[in-house]
């Protein structure tokens, strides 16, 4: 039947009733149309074979990889495998360090991937252009006898084996594992090839997109640790600026709460330190992160402790944080029932505990973990050197302010005719500044009034400050007239200060009954006449400082004081006050005593340093004395 012949059509007739020739013809004509048929059916069939296996290759590889998982993949390969082929043994094998291991089963057990790893082995070598490697009978083949043993613990016969290629990169093995004698069809064969090929993408995929997610992952996670990291480094950064800047125990102590609601997410921080005789720790600095319940926090958190109590003993003694709970903190106790959360934590450097750090969280959804408690012993450690620095600063800052405040006058003379009023205020530094001034009354009934600026800071200008109210109270009397008083005094400072160092000073001397003012002037910015209606006049009166050279001359420069009228002296610490680079100066000043003139003499002069002091937002950086007599 047909060319070639695809079979033949064997026909058996009775007796005397043969065909003729032309049914002979007709036989032919219907053996090549039934050949056609044939054939046709057989294409049909491989067709109908051909995408069996191509719609079994698309569910495997699309549920192997509808979720991008690895195990998800495998899993679903030796599943759907095992299901088509019929198997009851195979296994898909993956490669790691060049090694095989078995990521994926069925009914297997035993060192079956020792017979895997011999089976890629040959798959890769001589075997290698025929990509579908058969053993029909393990125990038999001399190209398995290195693993026989293993493929007899296993209870291995045959194998049918596939290596997984992905663009020239071997994966691992597919492998299915029949009885002896029972090999795969052609077809079997063919949709096992294909699955391997489709499986090595899948598998490389899957790698691929754990591999991605896992350094996502990690880059996730140091990203967040770095951010972490980044955050308390600001923190501590913020407390360290605030003691540079303000020099200032409770400005630091504000940075600490600040920084520590900010980075722990805590909605309160309070930081308590002991009083001077331990009796209470008392608090000093609350922070709330919502300012709308700080007035409701405030009365409940900003109280004193018994600094004896059982839990501060040990915070001030071993440096120990503790857990807030409802039977100690009975103050707490309804709110710590309801989800609050909190911990006392110590504020120490290695020889002392300085102070305790209360966390609170109103949160139960964001409790205070110990995490949180670790991050803010951390913190606190870190804290404590600038909250130590700030106390001693403190401490030195008073016993010097309390030094140099001794050097000036307690009181003001007071003459009829005059008033008089003074303010004085120290820098931001620790050390004794060299701002000085006094008044004295003459035999004559003047008035007159020294004001001076000694050169440096520390012992060294206490000593000097000491020595030109000397000189001031020595030479007074004997000197009355400003220019006569300076030459005396330049000499007598020549002779007793430090090489280098200098007095700037300027002398008034003021009569109340006539309203003139004398004044000379070593240096020294020029004082200012304020009249009762807002005029600022100069009297500018020059002369070399104090300290220098032997037989200076200094001229003796007038002016007059009618009823209402000031004369005001100041120290250069007052115009030189600073705000990012811009002085205070004179035009400021003039000013402000123009605005203020209707003020009492001792308010104006405060007026006076209360206006510097905002301008440099704070802080002065020199010491600042104003001097003020007013004639009524």
């Amino acid at each position: 039947m047909g060319q070639p012949p695809i079979g033949t059509l064997q026909l058996l007739f009775a007796s005397g009733r043969e065909p003729a020739e032309p049914d002979l013809a007709s036989l032919a004509t219907f053996g090549v149309r039934a050949a056609h048929a044939l054939r046709a059916s057989i294409r049909s069939r491989r067709v109908e074979l051909e995408l069996e296996r191509t719609r079994a290759l698309l569910a495997v590889v699309g549920q192997a990889i509808s979720q991008l998982s690895l195990a998800h993949t495998l899993e679903t390969a030796v599943a759907r495998v095992a299901e088509l082929l019929d198997a009851d043994r195979l296994a898909v094998y993956l490669r790691e360090n060049d090694r095989l291991y078995s990521a994926a089963d069925v009914g297997l057990a035993g060192p079956h991937a020792r017979l895997a790893e011999r089976l890629l082995e040959l798959s890769l070598g001589p075997y290698r252009s025929r990509g579908l490697l058969v053993v029909p009978d393990v125990a038999a083949d001399p190209r398995m006898a290195a693993v026989a043993d293993a493929a007899a613990e296993a209870g291995i016969d045959a194998v049918v084996a596939v290596p997984l290629f992905a663009q020239e990169d071997v994966t691992g093995l597919l492998a299915v594992f029949p009885p002896k004698g029972q090999g795969l069809s052609e077809n079997e064969a063919a949709l096992l090839t294909a699955l391997a090929a489709q499986l090595a993408v899948a598998v490389q995929n899957a790698q691929l997109h754990e591999r991605a997610t896992r350094l996502s992952d990690e880059r996730e996670r140091a990203l967040d640790a770095e951010r972490a990291a980044s955050k308390q480094v600001r923190a501590l950064y913020e407390i360290s600026r605030s003691f540079a800047q303000s020099l200032s125990l409770e400005a630091t102590l504000e940075a600490v709460t600040s920084t520590i609601v900010d980075v722990l997410d805590v909605d309160a921080a309070l930081i308590r330190m002991p009083d001077e005789r331990r009796d209470w720790v008392l608090p000093r600095v609350l922070k709330v992160a919502d300012p709308r319940l700080e007035a409701a926090v405030r009365p409940l958190l900003f109280r004193p402790q018994p600094f004896g109590a059982h839990k501060i003993q040990r915070l001030f003694r071993l440096a120990e944080p503790f857990q807030l709970t409802p039977e100690e903190f009975p103050e707490l106790a309804p709110f710590l029932e309801r989800g609050w959360t909190g911990a006392a934590v110590p504020i120490a450097t290695p020889s002392e505990v300085l102070a305790s750090l209360k966390i609170i969280s109103m949160r139960p959804g964001a409790p205070v973990t110990q995490e949180t408690i670790d991050e803010a012993v951390r913190i606190a450690g870190q804290a404590a050197l600038a909250i130590d620095n700030a106390r001693l600063y403190q401490q030195q800052k008073q016993f010097a302010d309390t030094m140099q405040r001794s050097l000036l006058p307690q009181s003001v003379p007071e003459l009829p005719g005059l008033q008089l009023g003074a303010a004085y205020e120290s820098s931001a530094r620790v050390d004794v500044g060299g701002d000085v001034y006094d008044f004295m009354e003459l035999p004559d009934g003047r008035l007159a009034v020294a004001l001076g600026d000694v050169t440096g800071h520390g012992i060294e200008a206490a000593a000097d400050m000491a020595m030109a109210k000397f000189v001031f109270r020595s030479l007074a009397r004997d000197h009355a007239d400003p220019g006569d008083f300076l030459q005396s005094a330049n000499d007598v400072v020549v002779g007793e200060i430090a090489p280098g160092k200098f007095i700037t000073m300027v002398y008034v001397v003021i009569d109340p009954r006539t309203g003139d003012v004398a004044v000379a002037g070593a240096g020294h910015p020029a004082p200012r006449i304020v009249s009762a209606e807002g005029d600022v006049t100069s009297l500018d009166a020059n002369g070399l400082v104090l300290g220098v050279e032997l037989g200076q001359e200094y001229e003796d420069v007038h002016g007059q004081l009618d009823g209402g009228d000031a004369v005001v002296l100041y120290t250069d610490g007052v115009i030189e006050a600073r705000r990012e680079g811009e002085l205070y100066g004179v035009q400021r000043l003039d000013r402000l005593l123009a605005e203020r003139r209707d003020l009492p003499p001792a308010q104006l002069a405060q007026a006076v340093l209360a206006d510097c002091r905002s301008f440099a937002r704070g802080e002065l950086a020199d010491d600042c004395a104003v001097v003020v007599v007013r004639r009524v």
